[in-house]
């Protein structure tokens, strides 16, 4: 699983934690490696990204939110998706199912308490 250490990181980065006077965080080098956040919609809030799940002729964009990336299915989605469509993906992150599918994750995610928040999948048109 190649993604996995990579939004382990970013996880990491966009957590809480990263914004705290801890001594040890350059603002200045997170700012700099974060400038292309500038890039991202207005719809998708700190803690959460976009995705488009795209199989077929339908596809469905989401906010989803990071803790989703703890999730071992959601993860083998990401890994099928790099296999598909590449890891140079720009833009929204499609991801190799249809709509129905990637909900039955996120949800099954919800389930097992894999993310902690209320609301932590939007679907957008």
């Amino acid at each position: 699983m190649m993604f996995r250490p990579f939004f382990q990181k970013l996880r990491k980065r966009f957590s809480s934690s990263a914004y705290s006077t801890s001594p040890e965080l350059n603002h200045d080098k997170f700012d700099e490696d974060m400038s292309v956040g500038k890039a991202v919609p207005g719809d998708v809030k700190e803690g959460f990204f976009a995705v488009s799940a795209a199989k077929g002729k339908e596809t469905q964009r989401f906010v989803i939110e990071l803790d989703h990336l703890t999730n071992p299915e959601f993860l083998s989605l990401l890994d099928e998706a790099r296999e598909v469509y590449g890891s140079h993906q720009t833009g929204v992150l499609s991801l190799p199912c249809q709509r129905h599918e990637l909900e039955e994750i996120l949800e099954h995610s919800k389930e097992n308490n894999v993310c902690t928040e209320s609301q932590d999948m939007v679907m957008l048109p």
